[in-house]
């Protein structure tokens, strides 16, 4: 049953990558768009830390938690973990002069991991890495004093398919490597038009995006006194080397009807645009964690990327800089009793936690920082290590200060953590 239902996330999950539009964030205007979190609901809920590892469900942030899949099993057969999750996001966007709302509801991840034998797991899947998705309207004057009108809109995004391996090599030591193969198409539009002139011009964009990038991952989880577990991390998603291969096309369109009078495709080959690169800089993640065994746990992250040194030459934005970005997470969860025969309360998952980030973003010479409080439950399936997961994000990103915007945010993430086992070894010949 259980994987007759995988089959039918995986169908679905696969289609509304595709298809979605991710973003509507005026902010996903930059970069390659909204990066997303690579984290499981589980850890969403946390604040996103990414240092903790079990047998039941799967860290996409950690590839050497892969080590833990199955073994509360023993050696006899392997536990294999299917997960999914969605995503809906209320946004209210906010300038000093207006205010307005808007929504989007997202496939977030669907994703398999397996234990091969005691220590050793993999994993693979497919999530989205980035959104662009945005509509805004800018106005000036030239120096007729005349009003002067930019209409932008963008949409797209990349996905991300990976695989991952985790091995625990010594006891309490373990070592993970995840290979991501990103790849999307990212549309910008910008049409302008003048006031008292029949005729505005239009701007449209395009790039279409591959590359790839690693993430490695040490884990270090003694236990101690017993019934405790210390949980160390450090992790390090290299800079990912992305192509990108350009279109852009010019011309004349009518601002009363909206027919293209004229239109043009550019020579980008004549200016060395046509193919161009993307890096995106390496990142280091460090995380420490302290628990007791399906009880509670406690844990704390920050991680740097230099951003700095990011530039997209085809799309080349001049009220924006980069500067290295850097992010503190802490978070955790409680159980009251994960083996209660009754009280299906008690067996409850509750988790917390809360993440800053500031995003490396300039615009307008404002810091772009991200603030958000996440919590939510894990609801056990009756008579299965399988379990729902419900969370919630309350928080903000941008501000109103020259002339930006500033969104609030209300996310419901829910997502589903299922457990069947592979490789049962015969008993009986």
């Amino acid at each position: 049953m259980i994987k007759k239902i995988v089959i039918a996330i995986v169908c679905f999950a696969t289609t509304g990558l595709y298809a979605q539009n991710g973003s509507v964030s005026p902010y996903s205007y930059f970069g390659i768009g909204d990066l997303q979190s690579n984290g499981t609901i589980e850890n969403q809920m946390m604040g996103g830390i990414g240092m903790f590892a079990d047998s039941i469900h799967i860290n996409l942030k950690n590839p050497a938690a892969l080590s833990k899949m199955g073994v509360q099993f023993g050696e006899d057969f392997g536990n294999t973990t299917y997960t999914f999750g969605l995503s809906h996001d209320r946004v209210n966007l906010e300038s000093n002069t207006e205010a307005q709302r808007s929504s989007v509801t997202n496939v977030k991840y669907v994703s398999i991991a397996m234990a091969l034998r005691k220590g050793l797991g993999i994993g693979f899947g497919i999530m989205p890495y980035s959104y662009v998705g945005y509509n805004f309207v800018s106005e000036g004057t030239n120096e007729n004093d005349e009003l002067v009108t930019n209409v932008f809109e963008g949409n797209g995004g990349l996905n991300k398919v990976y695989f991952s391996i985790g091995y625990e090599f010594v006891k309490n030591l373990s070592v993970g490597v995840t290979a991501n193969f990103n790849f999307g198409k990212l549309s910008y539009e910008r049409l302008q038009s003048i006031e008292n002139i029949q005729l505005g011009t239009f701007d449209n964009r395009s790039s279409r995006i591959n590359g790839m990038d690693f993430n490695y991952a040490l884990n270090y989880n003694p236990t101690i006194k017993g019934k405790y577990k210390l949980f160390a991390s450090a992790r390090a998603n290299t800079q990912a080397n992305l192509v990108s291969k350009n279109e852009q096309e010019i011309g004349s369109i009518s601002t009363t009807t909206g027919q293209i009078i004229e239109s043009i495709e550019v020579d980008l080959d004549a200016v060395n645009l046509r193919n161009t690169e993307l890096k995106i800089p390496t990142a280091f993640i460090f995380g420490l964690g302290f628990g007791e065994h399906r009880k509670w746990f406690l844990g704390a992250e920050y991680s740097f990327q230099g951003f700095s040194s990011f530039s997209n030459d085809f799309i080349d934005v001049d009220n924006v800089v980069y500067e290295d970005s850097s992010s503190f997470a802490f978070g955790g969860f409680y159980i009251p009793d994960h083996s209660a025969f009754s009280g299906y309360y008690k067996r409850i998952t509750y988790r917390a936690g809360l993440h800053f980030d500031q995003t490396g973003m300039v615009v307008n010479n404002k810091e772009i920082n991200n603030f958000g409080i996440t919590f939510g439950l894990g609801l056990p399936m009756r008579g299965s290590f399988s379990n729902v997961n419900l969370g919630f994000e309350i928080g903000n990103r941008g501000t109103t200060a020259a002339d930006l915007i500033k969104e609030n945010y209300f996310k419901v993430n829910l997502g589903l953590s299922l457990n069947d086992i592979w490789f049962r070894k015969r008993r009986i010949n």
